[in-house]
């Protein structure tokens, strides 16, 4: 188990850009579009060649303007109730150096469903950094924000992924065909595995 701190009121959408969690040796908080240190990280982290390996962005950031207005969005989108992205911080030194990034997207209050994506700067893994992040955020998002079905997609062949997923709880339901764009491209799919962890399934030890 572990201690949890969150600032926000369950099902209250608007509280969504001030929460903040603490456990398993980390501090989640808001990206700030504001703070130079946090655009220069998340530029860093949606540069680096094995993050554009996995994931292909549907806007290409790469440049500090570009990072920010990346960082705004997802700051109106926090600030609307539709989603909430997290800069991974160590919980000792309060946060302040980014570790990496935990989302939780495309939240549908109605049906109590979102996804979860997550990256790791270089020198932060073979930490488990990504384990302890989800685990935490899962549990934030099941008992704080009332939701009933987290989704989690990574490409097929993506192992680190698949352990971070399935060490947290997250059952793998299959595969989705043609689901995600090729590294780099626009104009070729790749298949992606489909996980998901309901609030009703059984809670994993996550350390």
């Amino acid at each position: 188990m572990f201690n949890e701190s969150v600032v926000a009121h369950p099902h209250d959408s608007a509280s969504l850009s001030t929460v903040r969690l603490e456990g398993h040796g980390l501090l989640l908080r808001p990206w700030d579009p504001g703070s130079g240190a946090d655009v220069a990280a998340w530029l860093r982290g949606v540069t680096d060649p094995e993050f554009l390996h996995w994931n292909t962005p549907l806007v290409p950031v790469t440049d500090t303007a570009g990072a920010r207005d990346s960082l705004r969005a997802r700051a109106a989108r926090a600030e609307e109730g539709s989603a909430a992205s997290f800069l991974i911080g160590d919980a000792e030194s309060g946060g302040g150096t980014a570790l990496g990034h935990i989302g939780v997207n495309d939240i549908h209050r109605l049906l109590g469903v979102a996804r979860v994506g997550y990256w790791v700067l270089p020198e932060a893994r073979g930490r488990k950094v990504a384990t302890r992040a989800l685990g935490l955020v899962a549990g934030w998002a099941f008992r704080e924000a009332g939701l009933h079905r987290l989704e989690l997609a990574h490409v097929a062949g993506h192992e680190a992924s698949c352990r971070v997923a399935e060490h947290c709880g997250f059952r793998r339901e299959g595969t989705l065909r043609g689901a995600l764009l090729e590294a780099g491209r626009r104009d070729a799919f790749r298949d992606a595995h489909l996980h998901a962890r309901l609030a009703t399934d059984p809670e994993p030890k996550v350390s």
